[in-house]
């Protein structure tokens, strides 16, 4: 019998010195073969149309747009893209995120190689790979009440640094209503104020700076 065929991994980030410790990791095992990287969202999407990989590692954040962006384009038109989500930020919202898009796992890049490569393996054989430190990172805010859109879009003006009048202003709604919309928001994300809000948010990935 012939031994079985490696498994074709597609990496994407646009970190060429990261591109390459994957690429050698990759093909450091006797079952796996690089077979294509890109360094942005938009390569990535025509890179997959041409190679068609088992597996792809797929960098959250892009120069262009974002990973999950590009994973919901290649899904759109290859629904059985098995990707996984890797990167250095820990935030529960943009893990959730990734996964209701359809990510088949999601890792950190401090993850051992030996555990990367055996995440690859489980993806490919067509299981979903959560290692524990994303699963305790998810089950810390199970039970928190999400923010509305409308939360979100206030907090990213306070982000930027705007008043609640420039705010209101900005919404179309009043000055008050502005104040109501921080006040619960800042109960729900469990902030003393709008600065520690905003630092609480762009942890859990609700926002970018």
């Amino acid at each position: 019998m012939s031994p079985p065929e490696p498994i074709r991994v597609f990496s994407v980030d646009d970190q060429p010195l990261i591109r390459e410790g994957i690429a050698a990791l990759i093909n450091d095992e006797p079952d796996m073969r690089m077979i294509a990287q890109a360094s942005n969202g938009r390569d990535a999407i025509e890179e997959f149309r041409q190679h068609r990989p088992d597996v792809t590692l797929m960098d959250v954040r892009l120069p262009d747009i974002s990973g999950i962006d590009a994973m919901i384009a290649i899904r759109r038109e290859f629904p059985d893209a098995r990707i996984v989500m890797l990167t250095t930020f820990e935030g529960d919202v943009e893990i959730k995120g990734a996964l209701a898009a359809g990510a088949r796992g999601y890792v950190l890049k401090h993850i051992p190689p030996g555990e990367l490569a055996g995440v690859i393996r489980g993806v490919h054989g067509g299981k979903k790979q959560i290692p524990a430190d994303v699963a305790a990172r998810l089950a810390e805010h199970l039970s928190d009440e999400p923010l509305t859109e409308r939360e979100l879009t206030v907090l990213e003006r306070v982000a930027e640094g705007r008043r609640n009048r420039e705010i209101g202003r900005f919404l179309g709604i009043s000055e008050e209503t502005v104040k109501g919309h921080i006040k619960h928001l800042l109960e729900k994300l469990g902030a003393h104020d709008r600065t520690q809000a905003v630092a609480i948010a762009v942890r859990r990935g609700m926002i970018r700076l």
